[in-house]
């Protein structure tokens, strides 16, 4: 029965639709732009650096998305990211077409990261209001599901397009890729978000004009929060270390095992069964293990898949290490946002998430860039080995915090002790009101 209420959710399933078919292209992007910088450039380090540009541009848009995503209508700011992006991209393989210009693919990556936090923020608190509450973790993890489908067929035909007729085509397909999103929203109609109570209004009124005060409020949040406070912590060691691993297993794949773009396609889309396994089985994982035990085992998966991949020379353990590495992250992370989605109240999940990615990935364009220049200098043995430990003491700081609790929104959802004079926290009404809202 709880099945076919999700079916039977028309707005609900276009959107995961149209979703599905836009990730298809972001695989598609994910394979091309780092294949097109080593093809231009020839450097691991550029790879690296130009993901930390988009790094750092989402960083600044995550200080005001969240307040923007609870302030403005979510569908509509949802489709103006579509458009800019498919217009940033579209870019792309015009300007190749003319004249190759590396440049081109700092100003687009960097102004289309602000596009994809505020889209990435604002679908978030939209799906939080397409489901009922008791439908967050299914819903969440039949999205991720779709998306880590789509991460298994877009590297795979982005390797062979990019074979074929070079990484522009698949920049190329991604642009439209957006468009398809843009046109699904259309159709679509969400819930109207949940009002408020009075003090927090009359707060979020006299700080109309603060942009800064969203994501101090969203921090508060966080803070007041124990067990999101630990998450946060944590993931910004293990974000600093992870958001250039894709770069890194890029340039493992081409120049340390010598294998060419359809071999990285064909490798990319086995991570990507990874992370549809983990996102279908989430719901089950987390109904039978609990919270902590299937965070604190995804980290543990990680850990040590990156610490055999660095010293593997063997293309095919490299593609099953990839593959439990996609795993471990999908798991820890279809928990991590379903649990926040949980106990943060629906007016406040835009400026909350929005703090909570903005922190943990602060020190992300900065790790991106100093791994790729080690693994361009050193080779991928010693700098993934020293990610692998970082990974294994994450996991060993977790169990002393909350995070090992089986079941931590129930004590998360208790109503917050603020001070009645703090502007940024959210009244004990407004706290225990909603606390189950919907990454």
């Amino acid at each position: 029965m709880f099945a076919r209420s999700l079916w039977s959710n028309r707005d609900f399933s276009v959107f995961w639709a149209v979703q599905a078919l836009s990730e298809v292209g972001n695989a598609f992007s994910l394979v091309a732009l780092p294949l097109l910088v080593l093809h231009t450039t020839g450097s691991a380090a550029q790879m690296g650096l130009l993901t930390a540009v988009a790094g750092a541009a989402s960083l600044l848009t995550g200080l005001v998305g969240g307040a923007w995503a609870d302030r403005f209508d979510r569908r509509r700011l949802l489709m103006l990211c579509d458009a800019a992006r498919l217009v940033l991209y579209g870019a792309i393989p015009v300007c190749w077409a003319l004249s190759p210009q590396v440049w081109l693919l700092y100003v687009v990556m960097a102004l289309a990261s602000v596009f994809e936090m505020l889209f990435k923020i604002t679908y978030v608190t939209a799906v939080a209001n397409l489901v009922d509450k008791d439908q967050i973790v299914a819903a969440n993890g039949r999205l991720e599901a779709t998306n880590a489908i789509a991460y298994i067929a877009g590297p795979a035909l982005a390797g062979v397009v990019s074979g074929f007729f070079g990484p522009t085509a698949a920049v190329a397909i991604n642009a439209g890729s957006f468009g398809i999103s843009l046109v699904g929203l259309v159709f679509i109609r969400l819930r109207p978000a949940a009002r408020p109570s009075a003090d927090e209004a009359a707060s979020k009124a006299t700080r109309a004009h603060d942009l800064r005060s969203g994501f101090r409020t969203g921090a508060a949040f966080l803070w007041r929060t124990p067990v999101l406070r630990a998450l946060t912590v944590l993931l910004t060691v293990t974000t600093f270390l992870s958001l250039g691993m894709t770069d890194v297993f890029i340039y493992h794949l081409r120049h340390g095992l010598g294998q060419d773009e359809r071999t990285v396609g064909y490798v990319l889309a086995l991570g990507g069964v990874g992370t549809c396994v983990a996102a279908a089985a989430t719901a089950r994982l987390r109904r039978s293990w609990g919270f902590g035990r299937c965070w604190l085992g995804a980290m543990s998966l990680c850990s040590v898949s990156v610490l055999v991949l660095g010293g593997t020379g063997n293309v095919s353990v490299a593609a099953v290490t990839i593959c439990l590495y996609s795993f471990g992250m999908a798991l820890a992370g279809v928990c991590s946002m379903s649990l926040r989605q949980q106990v943060t109240p629906d007016h406040l999940l835009g400026r909350v998430t929005s703090a909570f990615w903005t922190i943990h990935g602060s020190l992300a364009p900065l790790g991106a860039a100093l791994l790729t220049a080690l693994v361009g200098r050193l080779g991928t043995r010693g700098p993934l080995t020293g990610v692998a430990v970082v990974f294994l003491a994450v996991v060993v700081a977790a169990a002393f915090t909350p995070v090992r609790q089986r079941h931590p929104e129930q004590t998360a959802t208790q109503p917050a002790r603020a001070r009645p004079t703090d502007p940024a926290a959210p009244s004990e009404e407004s706290h225990g009101d909603d606390t189950e809202a919907r990454r």
